[in-house]
């Protein structure tokens, strides 16, 4: 079973805050709240991929120089690179040097764009694989959901690169798509507040 560790304030906070002292601020401020903004959607799908077979920590110490590399993640402007700007950021040492997951990022730039196209909006597109929280398991217990699953084949399908069911479900959880801090954690019922007062793009409560 997951373990609460204390925070500052000395209340609960979900267990896995205690490997790295900037995860508390992160935990509170972020790691859940529902979010509506593309550029955010975005980028968090896109860091989810770098950190494939590494540590948040890692790609939360090099958040800002992801966003100085790709554009602060407009994907209008990301989709717009070309060859030479992939070896360029093959040379930049202050982000995760890997060429196809740089790739991947611009690909799913233009996918992106696309999506916005054909959807009004990234946001509308992604909340509705929105987990119903009476059907979700208990919290921090899976790593994959039936809802990430149908994410990522969705999103394969649109030829999105880097988007299995476990980053996919990670982004689920960070974006606010499934409130998965521990029950017993002081976030949990704020994010449970936050996401009875959200209302996804193109969906109304109740609908």
């Amino acid at each position: 079973m997951q373990k609460t560790v204390p925070g500052d304030d000395g209340r609960p906070r979900c267990g896995w805050c205690a490997a790295a002292p900037e995860f508390f601020h992160y935990h509170d401020s972020e790691w859940g709240f529902p979010v509506d903004d593309d550029v955010r959607l975005f980028e968090k799908i896109c860091l989810e991929g770098f950190q494939s077979g590494l540590s948040w920590r890692t790609i939360l110490a090099k958040r800002e120089n992801f966003r100085r590399a790709f554009a602060q993640f407009d994907f209008y402007q990301v989709a717009a690179f070309k060859d030479d700007k992939v070896e360029a950021l093959l040379q930049d040492a202050s982000i995760i040097r890997h060429r196809g997951k740089i790739e991947a990022t611009i690909n799913n730039a233009r996918r992106a764009v696309e999506m916005v196209e054909q959807e009004g909006s990234l946001a509308a597109f992604f909340w509705r694989f929105e987990a119903d929280p009476q059907g979700t398991s208990d919290p921090q217990t899976v790593t994959t959901s039936p809802e990430s699953v149908a994410l990522s084949r969705a999103l394969k399908k649109r030829g999105w690169k880097f988007v299995g069911p476990t980053t996919c479900f990670a982004f689920m959880q960070a974006m606010g798509l499934v409130n998965d801090h521990l029950r017993d954690c002081v976030i949990h019922e704020e994010v449970a507040l936050a996401r009875l007062h959200f209302v996804p793009p193109g969906k109304g409560r109740g609908e």
